[in-house]
């Protein structure tokens, strides 16, 4: 049988900057919140750098906070950015607005169980792997539409990204929370193999910053 030869694409997922909503470890999902200051120059200083990978596409959430930081990234490559709401992050329902330990006070086994990678609808909103079916399938399309040796840049969230990560390489759902969060304004690559997508890093970024918001 023959095996297709990979066409060496990368796809780079890129976390949005510092939000108040970050800072103040309150839930955000799909709740429009702009970046803070901070937030601007960790877009602007993280473009600088994703634009010495010489992406070829660049998509985005359309949300605030990830058009703020795509943005950035236009700017110093002068690439199109294309907005879609289906790499939104997770609706959390009732959690959003809340701060950890309100969520916790008023959700604690069902904060629990998600921890332990049980399916669960965060305050009522969606499930992991229904957030993997609406944003996966964009990363893929974009993906292919790449020449070989590519690259695409994917400007989104934390749960999301994690979420897309595993599905595209091939993880259970189950497993998905071990892949640790993303700081603010840092990425994760994937790098095609022959089997496949493969992670090649994840939590990347120019300085080490905490981890702050819905996937700490």
């Amino acid at each position: 049988m023959h095996v297709a030869e990979p066409r060496n694409r990368r796809i780079v997922l890129w976390r949005h900057g510092q939000t108040a909503w970050n800072l103040e470890r309150r839930f955000q999902g799909t709740t429009d919140i702009e970046l803070t200051d901070e937030g601007v120059a960790q877009a602007r200083r993280a473009a600088r750098l994703l634009a010495g990978l010489r992406p070829d596409a660049v998509i985005s959430s359309d949300l605030m906070r990830t058009r703020a930081t795509a943005a950035e990234l236009a700017a110093v490559t002068g690439l199109p950015i294309v907005h879609d709401e289906a790499l939104r992050e997770s609706f959390a329902g009732e959690w959003q607005g809340l701060t950890h330990d309100e969520i916790m006070e008023r959700f604690g086994e069902q904060y629990a169980a998600w921890k332990r990678g049980e399916p669960v609808r965060r305050g009522g909103g969606e499930l992991e792997y229904e957030v993997a079916d609406r944003a996966a399938p964009v990363v893929e399309r974009s993906a292919d539409k790449l020449p070989d040796g590519g690259t695409l840049v994917v400007v989104s969230h934390g749960g999301t990204i994690r979420t897309t990560i595993g599905r595209l390489v091939g993880l259970p759902p189950h497993t998905w929370e071990a892949l640790g969060g993303l700081a603010n304004c840092s990425w994760s690559v994937l790098g095609e193999s022959v089997r496949g997508w493969r992670l090649l890093e994840h939590n990347a970024g120019s300085l080490p910053e905490p981890v702050l918001g819905d996937d700490d």
